[in-house]
């Protein structure tokens, strides 16, 4: 009976655990920038209507407050809330002309992404000389590679250049010993024309 008990104190026990385990909350993500900045207008806006108290609105214009103090407050509460509306109107222009959603989305997503990265993120040694050399290798290594690339390419364009020089060059030389050709047969026929006219011509 009492190694029953035992069990059923610690089943009870471990259901209590995993209950509460079960009801702590969830891990509430970070916010991101664009909720950051509308909280931060809000807050700015709450400082603004405290600075700006009814009680020293009241005070500028005491003597109006004394004669119509429901009408001061009226006019209080529309002034906060035209004022408030303005502001707000304002920010959300910038928002729009400086595209700022998509500017605080895209640095959101920079973050994150920095965040998964397994690499540790580049720290100075202290020694400028390492430094300069870690961060201008990579750079000097791409740009080598760039210009081995640009070289390959303008070595094969020279390459296909000289075989089109070399082709017209040879197709010039064709073209001379055609013209070569036609003009010793244009010659032979002609000295023949010359001959055959020559047997026909009477004797003086």
């Amino acid at each position: 009976m009492a190694a029953a008990g035992s069990e059923g104190s610690a089943l009870a026990d471990g259901e209590v655990a995993a209950g509460g385990a079960a009801s702590l909350p969830a891990q509430e993500e970070d916010p991101g920038r664009g909720q950051l900045f509308n909280t931060v207008v809000d807050a700015f806006l709450e400082k603004l209507v405290a600075a700006g108290s009814y009680q020293r609105f009241a005070n500028c214009y005491h003597r109006f407050y004394k004669l119509q103090p429901e009408m001061t407050r009226s006019i209080y509460d529309q002034f906060i809330s035209q004022l408030q509306t303005s502001i707000r109107e304002e920010i959300h222009e910038i928002k729009e002309e400086g595209n700022l959603e998509e500017l605080f989305t895209s640095m959101d997503k920079i973050v994150e992404g920095a965040k998964k990265r397994e690499e540790p993120a580049w720290r100075p040694s202290g020694i400028p000389e390492e430094d300069i050399r870690s961060a201008m290798v990579p750079y000097l290594l791409k740009h080598q590679s760039y210009l081995r690339k640009a070289l390959k390419e303008k070595e094969e364009e020279n390459r296909k250049l000289a075989e089109s020089v070399l082709a017209g060059r040879e197709r010039i030389s064709e073209l001379q010993q055609q013209i070569q050709s036609r003009k010793q047969a244009w010659l032979a026929i002609t000295k023949e024309q010359r001959e055959l006219i020559m047997t026909f011509q009477e004797p003086e």
